[in-house]
């Protein structure tokens, strides 16, 4: 709701955000003077969201990280009909980018959250779940994020808040150019749903997900390689974590469905931050 055109300066009064004053008109008139802007309505939400592959592994909490993608889409979509602002979907990988355009409406958000739910689903040979889970498809895409990123950018020029859906291994370098151009043309947040750790020495059978059998037991217990693969872990999110960084794009990484309002929360908190720091 915060615009971006000056509209008028105001005396500050309890319950405005701090952010807003105006030090300057302040020190000249002795006491506290806010900068009100005129209110941006009907700021388009565009949900871009990676359906690769590696989507469809688990996550830290042992729920299936399509699930936690679905559920931030879900309050995303909601909060933006609570506004009244339109929703589209931009959803891809390296077989197919799906694009459905800016509508407002509850039935226009429950499609674009159905159709998502498709492409994910998509990815596991679905059916009923066996005592280790579901297969992942024959032939289901990796992750291009690169090309989710383009489609955003090239076809969607109206300024909007995109909220980029994906893992804790994206966005990688090769998607560098593509989130400097989006960060300059929308307000981007990028929300990263997190992996469970490969190896951690607990009994029970582990599968990569684009493996065809558990991992073997002798890997499973091996610490000497579970430390080795969790600082080539820590090391990949570093880097992923600096090319954001670097951008000044906000982002925040969902563990489990008990902290994923939170998560969600505290970005969208930093992000308001972020632009009213950016207006003055």
């Amino acid at each position: 709701g915060h615009g971006q055109d000056f509209d008028d300066l105001s005396a500050y009064r309890p319950g405005d955000d701090v952010t807003d004053i105006d030090w300057k008109s302040s020190a000249r008139a002795g006491q506290p003077v806010i900068k009100r802007y005129q209110r941006e309505s009907n700021l388009p939400l565009i949900l871009a969201v990676d359906t690769g592959r590696t989507m469809a592994a688990q996550a830290p909490d042992g729920d299936d990280k399509r699930a936690l993608a679905l559920a931030v889409a879900e309050i995303f979509g909601y909060l933006a009909r609570m506004r009244g602002d339109p929703v589209s979907l931009v959803a891809g990988d390296a077989g197919r980018v799906v694009d459905r355009p800016a509508r407002s409406g509850a039935e226009h958000a429950e499609m674009l959250l159905a159709l998502l739910a498709r492409r994910l689903d998509a990815l596991t040979t679905g059916g009923e779940k066996d005592e280790d889970g579901e297969r992942l498809a024959a032939g289901a895409p990796p992750s291009r994020l690169s090309a989710v990123l383009e489609r955003v950018s090239t076809w969607h020029r109206r300024r909007s808040l995109v909220v980029l859906l994906t893992d804790t291994s994206h966005p990688d370098a090769t998607a560098h150019d593509q989130l400097r151009r989006l960060s300059a043309q929308h307000e981007l947040v990028v929300i990263q749903i997190a992996d469970d750790a490969p190896i951690t020495g607990d009994p029970g059978a582990v599968r990569d997900v684009e493996m065809a059998e558990d991992l073997p037991a002798f890997l499973r217990y091996d610490t000497a390689l579970g430390a080795q693969l969790a600082r080539a872990d820590a090391a990949r999110r570093a880097s992923v974590t600096a090319l954001l960084d670097s951008r000044r794009i906000e982002h925040a990484v969902v563990a489990s469905d008990e902290t994923l309002v939170d998560s969600i929360a505290e970005v969208l908190g930093r992000q308001r931050l972020a632009t009213a720091r950016r207006r003055r």
